[in-house]
């Protein structure tokens, strides 16, 4: 016999004797709860005896964890007032902390019969298709790891599968799952690398589309989810809650924060004429938006079918539980937000005002976790980058397009190399934001790698099943000479030089530095550069590259490592001007060739440049970096401001090959197409 049970804590809280259930649903006229055995039969089928407020509740003795369970909810079915309740299908706890079973394609899972012109509600049952939710234990807390401060942290973008998918260190066993991700080796070459932040693509829990499954694809980045606070089984052995958890504490032990990568726009229950899972089936109008006066049809301001409906208090409510829940259970130190533009979004545009980001950004478990923004969704006024609130971080893509055109030559664009080199203080400054708002990338999971981006002109995604359509055609790369691999010497050794420069300006810039997975270690796609549907060799990173150039590896921990070592590469303010010895202690200058500064109407038509900053200290103790860079075709000499220190400037990093970068005293030759980073200290 099922009890009342209590509506204060939605989902399933176990205690000693059984656990109590709770689900909202506002629309629902009665809700079963079903229990499944290892097997998923079915065995046994009760009705939750009270709702309060909108949450159905029932506390069942004897049932614990490791309980398998669903729900049916009773209710309207009139899709075209967005009414969507069809106890025939199993739906999953949207409070679930671990499921159970894969999920198959099949017309049963749908609320509708397909063969038909209208929305009739299919009575097949859907459970022997679906996953189902399972009874956890309250984790106990997992503490978070060492607060890397903005200044110093380096994030570091990696799928948990193709990080260690062909890793050599990594056993058969726990290729692609958390477990690979805390192999001592794997966990050896974030540490020698310098990173400070591993930002896990999407964990939690989600489906592939039908589309990929009907091409014999599946979803291999993870944006596609169906369960808000469980840990995707497919990342795990047995156990994947005690694994993530084993997981993060190995990265915490090593120094490194945990970052995760999360969906909170849209679920994969895809449009209205997607596979009724969980939400819409639950309470399809609290969870999605839907158009003024036509309540049937979604809002896909995010391009994948459904948009979660922020305004709505039991939404925002599932958001942060999830993510206290991963902070506090889970040890997570911070949030990346995919579209996060969404979570500012009311029916008349985006507000960075909105309670949403409000009740993220005040709320007291996560004041101290990092919270990043991607600040953009497809939607009408999507494009919001500088617009989240204090505190937020936000990826800069107009810093990923500024370094790109520079290093392929086009013409005109040193100056917003320049601005972007600056920590794009024209976007956030103004805001009253400092210089780590900026995430700065070149390459990222969304788009070529590194080495293609020097090796392929146009993408190459036939293999995608969409006819080369889908990717980014605006991709600001170039192949050298000859689209994809090649056998020529010069060839190579330009491309090699370009990913230096890129990743040079990349760690010379003020702002937060994101790296992705392999670019240090020369990782292709074979000029896929929308590799979502590739879960296999294409998108698992290759670390063959590790043995080919190993020394490319090593000047790239380099780089890392000079950033951390040179505090003015990382300052925490916007620095601008002249420098007054009697109120400033730093001071930005842009410099031409000859050593002077820089007017404006020199950016138009030159590409070569020096950033000069410079601090003053006590007993007035003068340090300064200059970041000098040569966009030309050809090599140029470039003079610097006289030393301040008796040993003068030394050069200490270099993307010129050997003998073709000379400094004497003031003057420094360097090669066509490089870097340089000097010191007077």
């Amino acid at each position: 016999m099922i009890a009342r049970g209590d509506p204060g804590v939605l989902g399933a809280t176990a205690d000693d004797a059984g656990t109590n259930f709770a689900l909202y649903s506002s629309v629902a006229e009665r809700v079963e709860l079903c229990l499944f055995d290892a097997r998923g039969n079915e065995t046994e089928r009760m009705t939750l005896p009270d709702c309060t407020d909108g949450v159905w509740h029932g506390y069942l003795r004897g049932h614990g964890p490791g309980q398998r369970y669903g729900y049916r909810v009773h209710g309207p079915y009139a899709p075209d007032q967005g009414l969507r309740c069809n106890p025939a299908k199993l739906l999953l706890d949207p409070y679930a902390r671990a499921i159970d079973g894969a999920f198959r394609w099949h017309p049963a899972v749908f609320d509708y019969r397909l063969e038909l012109d209208t929305l009739v509600p299919d009575e097949h049952d859907s459970a022997a298709l679906v996953p189902k939710s399972v009874v956890r234990n309250s984790s106990q807390q997992l503490p978070r790891g060492r607060r890397v401060p903005w200044a110093e942290t380096v994030f570091y973008e990696c799928n948990v599968r193709g990080y260690t998918m062909r890793h050599p260190a990594v056993t058969d066993a726990c290729r692609g799952k958390f477990a690979g991700m805390r192999n001592r080796e794997v966990i050896a070459h974030l540490k020698a690398l310098g990173v400070t932040s591993v930002e896990l693509m999407p964990v939690q829990a989600f489906i592939d589309e039908q589309h990929l499954a009907n091409l014999g694809l599946r979803n291999y980045w993870g944006y596609n989810t169906v369960a808000f606070l469980a840990p995707m089984p497919r990342y795990a052995g047995s156990d994947p809650i005690a694994e993530f958890r084993d997981m993060v504490r190995a990265l915490h032990d090593a120094g490194l924060e945990v970052i995760l990568d999360v969906v909170y726009n849209h679920t994969g229950e895809s449009g209205s004429l997607g596979p009724t899972l969980a939400f819409r089936g639950i309470d399809n109008l609290a969870y999605y938006r839907t158009l003024p006066g036509a309540p049937g049809e979604y809002i896909n301001d995010t391009g994948c079918g459904n948009t979660l409906n922020v305004d709505h208090v039991r939404t925002r409510q599932l958001i942060i539980d999830s993510l206290v829940y991963w902070s506090t259970q889970m040890g997570v130190d911070g949030f990346r937000f995919d579209l996060a533009t969404i979570l500012g979004r009311r029916t008349d545009g985006f507000a960075a005002t909105h309670p949403m980001l409000a009740e993220i950004s005040n709320h007291p478990v996560l004041k101290d976790r990092k919270l990043i923004a991607e600040p953009w969704d497809p939607g009408p006024g999507g494009y919001q980058l500088g617009g989240f609130p204090p505190r937020w971080a936000e990826w800069n893509d107009r810093y990923r397009d500024a370094v790109r055109a520079f290093w392929r030559g086009d013409a005109a664009s040193s100056g917003e190399l320049a601005v972007r080199l600056h920590g794009s203080a024209n976007i956030f400054e103004p805001r009253a934001k400092p210089p780590f708002t900026s995430v700065n990338f070149v390459t990222a999971h969304d788009g070529f790698t590194l080495q293609d981006l020097v090796s392929y002109a146009h993408r190459h995604n036939d293999a995608n099943g969409e006819d080369n359509r889908d990717g980014h055609a605006h991709n600001l790369s170039d192949n050298h000479g000859i689209e994809g691999p090649t056998d020529d010497g010069a060839i190579n050794a330009l491309r090699r030089r370009q990913k230096l420069n890129m990743l040079a300006s990349l760690l010379f810039s003020q702002g937060t530095p994101m790296l992705l997975a392999g670019d240090e270690f020369g990782n292709s796609q074979g000029g896929n550069n929308n590799a979502y549907a590739q879960d296999n060799a294409t998108g698992w990173l290759d670390w063959e590259g590790m043995r080919v150039d190993p020394d490319f590896c090593e000047q790239v921990r380099e780089l890392v490592h000079l950033r951390r070592e040179l505090p003015l590469l990382r300052v925490d303010e916007y620095v601008h001007g002249s420098l007054d010895r009697q109120t400033d202690t730093l001071q930005t200058e842009w410099l031409n060739p000859a050593g002077e500064a820089k007017h404006s109407d020199e950016w138009a038509g030159g590409r070569t440049f020096t950033m000069l900053i410079t601090a003053v200290g006590p007993h007035d103790r003068v340090r300064r970096v200059a970041v000098a860079i040569n966009g030309h075709h050809e090599d140029v000499t470039m003079h610097l401001p006289r030393p301040q220190n008796t040993e003068g400037w030394r050069l200490v990093f270099t993307t010129a090959e050997t003998g073709r970068a000379a400094l004497q005293e003031q003057a420094l030759r360097l090669q066509d197409r490089s870097i340089a980073l000097l010191v007077d200290d």
